[in-house]
């Protein structure tokens, strides 16, 4: 047998692991699901040993396919959230659950880390347009503050990939594209940097080692060998960040195309071949997958909100689905069809756990606007659908500012596979929209490539990632459409920027109550 490339891709409430062959088509793919504890309005967790289970779960369930061999295996790729952040102590054990990079509960700790140093400095060293609570750093700073005990035994603060090599390999490591989002590394230096972590108290020592996006960093070890089924000496990589590995996985390697995820988060890429930092402050930089490339890189949490809805309001669907094998979100499509666009003057802002650039805003929340007698449970779907799309718009918008080129958009992730919500998202921002065959592994397959790159298999990730990349399903907007999504769209931006100052006040009493 020829060899095979494992991916895995550790997303904010699922694993997918996925398989490709030497001509980097994919053979199979396993999802495992699990769900996020939220102990707290703004506080998001989960027990390390949920990520490590989960884990061998997917890669167990793509090892029993017949199609693949362990002698067959190459090498493993990692794909990961980014901003996910645990505590581990002297000998390598969580110290308490994870902070899912979800969590905003370091508020004040944000605040007071822009004040210091300004945004124009975070922005210049970092290419994050904005400190916000999400950013490791200022986790750090708010279990310094809250937490001093867990601070002071905390041997080595570090991100979600880089305890999962850890528990691979025995290494610790973390690398480019990971990084950038932590506000503690420097994007022109590949260094951390200093001046931030004298400020939360902290030294290098503290941190893992810097290693290149996709480097070999180690291989599986024994005990790691009995505990997830995989081939002891298996060269691991270091992999990239998800949304990094997603593009590079769909084709999105050279500059000139542009891409969205709509999974937990709604996010937006497109490559570009140096640094850019965006001097309105919007539109952040990223590493990208290649090493040496940047990527401009908008997100936000839009994307989780139909999960939640589906988790708490659609019990209906998912008994459908249990008894009858018909997806849940395909009914929820279903209904979604039965409403007019605009919703009936229903109006959705997604922000359930505040919104990110380009309208970054840590108080926002989420709103449903307008709600009638004469809506029903398919508005709220539709209404979704469209704040979310209007939130994708907002991102398209700024980074055709900064004089990137956008002529179509493709879709990945689990929002790529409604059919009625790739419609309204070429409706509401007027573009093409395409879907992928095989796009649901996009992260997988991105981490595979670079694995494969650095093992030698294959002599360059970009020209790779093309191969075998077809439109599944295109969707091209309705011009008669235009107005009513413009109408929505400037509406949608109204009632944001209203809600701001209440959202605003209804935060610091709701910390004041907690003092």
């Amino acid at each position: 047998m020829t060899a095979q490339v494992l991916g895995v891709d550790i997303g904010t409430t699922a694993i997918k692991a996925a398989v490709f062959d030497a001509r980097s088509d994919q053979v199979c793919e396993h999802t495992v699901e699990y769900t996020l504890q939220t102990p707290r309005p703004g506080y998001v967790e989960l027990e390390a040993q949920t990520y490590i289970s989960t884990f061998r779960d997917a890669v167990a369930g793509v090892l029993q396919h017949p199609g693949v061999s362990l002698q067959g295996l190459a090498v493993l790729g990692l794909s990961t959230q980014g901003e996910t952040m645990l505590c581990l102590d002297a000998e390598g054990k969580p110290l308490r659950p994870a902070i899912v990079w979800l969590d905003n509960r370091a508020v004040a700790e944000s605040e007071e880390i822009e004040a210091h140093f300004g945004r124009q400095l975070i922005h210049r060293t970092t290419g994050q347009v904005a400190m916000d609570p999400i950013w490791p750093a200022a986790k750090i700073l708010w279990l310094r503050r809250n937490e001093p005990e867990i601070f002071a035994r905390t041997a080595k603060f570090v991100l979600l990939k880089d305890y999962i090599i850890e528990q691979l390999t025995g290494e610790l490591v973390s690398e480019d594209s990971l990084l950038c989002s932590t506000i503690l590394w420097n994007l022109n230096t590949r260094e951390y940097w200093g001046e931030m972590l004298d400020y939360l108290g902290i030294d290098q020592q503290r941190l893992p080692r810097i290693a290149k996006q996709g480097e070999l960093v180690g291989s599986i070890d024994q005990m790691a060998a009995a505990r997830f089924g995989l081939p002891q000496g298996l060269p691991v990589s270091a992999g990239a960040l998800d949304q990094a590995c997603g593009a590079l996985g769909m084709g999105n390697a050279v500059p000139g195309i542009f891409s969205e995820s709509t999974g937990s988060a709604l996010t937006t890429v497109t490559v570009v071949d140096e640094l850019k930092l965006d001097e309105a402050g919007r539109v952040p930089c990223f590493a990208s997958a290649i090493p040496g490339q940047y990527m401009l890189h908008t997100f936000s949490t839009g994307g989780m909100v139909m999960r939640w809805f589906r988790d708490e309001f659609c019990a209906i669907e998912r008994e459908i689905e249990q008894l009858c094998g018909i997806n849940a979100y395909y009914l929820i499509d279903e209904e979604v069809r039965q409403v007019p666009p605009g919703s009936d003057g229903l109006i959705v802002i997604p922000h359930l756990q505040g919104s990110g650039p380009p309208d970054l805003d840590t108080y926002a929340r989420g709103v449903f606007f307008g709600l009638t007698l004469s809506h029903k449970k398919q508005h709220l779907s539709r209404g979704i659908m469209e704040g979310v799309s209007i939130v994708l718009r907002r991102m398209i918008e700024s980074t055709l500012e900064l004089g990137v080129e956008i002529k179509q958009i493709i879709s990945l992730s689990g929002g790529s596979k409604s059919a009625a919500w790739c419609q309204i998202k070429s409706d509401t921002t007027q573009l093409p929209v395409h879907t992928l065959s095989g796009g649901g592994a996009a992260a997988c397959r991105g981490a595979a490539i670079i694995a494969g790159v650095e093992l030698g298999l294959w002599d360059s990730a970009a020209a790779i990632s093309n191969h075998g990349v077809e439109f599944e399903h295109s969707y091209e907007p309705n011009a008669d459409l235009a107005e009513t999504y413009n109408r929505l769209y400037h509406r949608f931006n109204r009632l944001q920027e209203s809600l701001d100052p209440l959202l605003r006040e209804t935060h610091a009493e709701a910390e004041q109550a907690l003092v």
